[in-house]
């Protein structure tokens, strides 16, 4: 975690409300492995990061409570009663559907003021509003003795995030923000919610996130789109979801759909055992396996699912060319976003360099690269 950072909101806190405060750190995730996954109610394997949201909170004896978000220098004040969703609210409707989440669940939170800062790259798709969320019902809890468990916290989050931003997002960013382990991956199972910690060495590699800083207007129609595919198949074979399904059954309704969707629901099935087959290759320490199932997961998303773009692939190309690179894949929902690498130690900053070059070159846009590591969850900071 980013001690500066930490530093930054306690400072802030002291000097605009004079009194000590409680210091949550809530970090952002990544996944490694099992894109579009999780709505099929199959199995995903996310990790937290080193970097994420620090939270300075304390209560307040005023009849308001304030929130500055210190990365932009906005303070907002409001009354705990009656919240509401606010129109175009940003950051504030993260903090505000907390609240009203856990009001929801008959949990009373009295004023309280809070300073927050992070160092999640925008747009990356790392989980800023995940990591948001779970800081301030981890602060909210701790600092109200609301008595949650973790699993019930991440439920507000996830709440919050789906009445009071609009997104009806699954749980792996907010289970993996809370659940993280340090230099471990989360083997989780959509459908129980329930993970297995596996402790990753990645040796001589290590993790390269590339941002190519575009997002294309299809990703959230298109996301829409393959997830009705994916809840049509499941219907035409009487299933809950995709999960349950084999090839053999696909193969029987091959003439009831189109080419396109038979295309989508493989891309699934097949996703779904390599995130089974990356545990496994961890068990064994078959570093060389884990590579070749990024690629695989990347060729698949990109072929099949069709969620990538020109950026993803040029820089997965890019990568397959260098020797130095063991694999890489696009991660997140796709159009944009992130490629997540395992590039040799010693060979980091050149392949860097490279590559950015190259980016340059060939799209006349930058883009960003970040070295990330796996770590512990949502947690107080002494």
């Amino acid at each position: 975690m980013n001690k500066k950072l930490i530093k930054e909101v306690k400072k802030s806190f002291k000097k605009q409300f004079k009194t000590k405060p409680l210091i949550v750190f809530s970090p952002g995730r990544i996944n490694l492995i099992g894109e579009h996954t999780d709505y099929n109610e199959g199995f995903v394997f996310p990790a937290a990061i080193n970097k994420g949201i620090a939270l300075a909170i304390g209560r307040s004896d005023a009849k308001v409570s304030n929130t500055y978000a210190l990365n932009k220098e906005e303070l907002y004040e409001f009354k705990v009663e009656n919240i509401e969703p606010l129109k175009d609210g940003g950051w504030r409707n993260y903090v505000l559907g907390v609240v009203s989440e856990l009001q929801k669940i008959d949990k009373h939170v009295g004023d309280f003021n809070s300073v927050f800062a992070g160092d999640i790259p925008g747009g990356a798709g790392m989980s800023s509003s995940a990591a948001l969320e779970n800081s301030f019902v981890f602060g909210l809890n701790t600092l109200f003795d609301l008595g949650l468990s973790k699993n019930e916290m991440i439920l507000v989050s996830q709440k919050a995030e789906h009445n009071f931003a609009g997104v009806k997002c699954g749980i792996m960013d907010q289970y993996a923000s809370m659940f993280g382990k340090k230099n471990s991956a989360l083997l989780l199972d959509c459908r129980t919610i329930k993970s297995k910690a596996y402790k990753i060495d990645f040796k001589e590699y290590k993790l390269m996130l590339i941002n190519t800083n575009v997002k294309h207007d299809l990703s959230e129609s298109a996301y829409n789109d393959r997830r009705a595919v994916c809840e049509k198949i499941s219907r035409l074979l009487h299933i809950d979801a995709l999960r349950d399904a084999s090839k053999e059954d696909l193969d029987q309704i091959k003439v009831d759909i189109t080419k396109e969707e038979y295309q989508k629901a493989l891309y699934v099935l097949n996703e779904n055992n390599r995130v089974k087959q990356f545990a496994e290759a961890i068990i064994k320490d078959d570093i060389q396996m884990l590579g070749n199932l990024l690629y695989q997961s990347h060729d698949g998303l990109s072929r099949n699912y069709k969620v990538s773009c020109v950026e993803l692939d040029f820089l997965v190309e890019r990568a397959k060319q260098n020797p130095n690179v063991l694999g890489s894949r696009m991660m997140g929902g796709g159009f944009g976003g992130c490629t997540i690498s395992l590039v040799k130690k010693e060979a980091y900053k050149s392949f860097k360099r490279d590559i950015s070059k190259k980016f340059k070159e060939e799209f006349n846009k930058k883009c960003s690269v970040y070295s990330v590591k796996l770590s512990k969850g949502t947690q107080v900071v002494n």
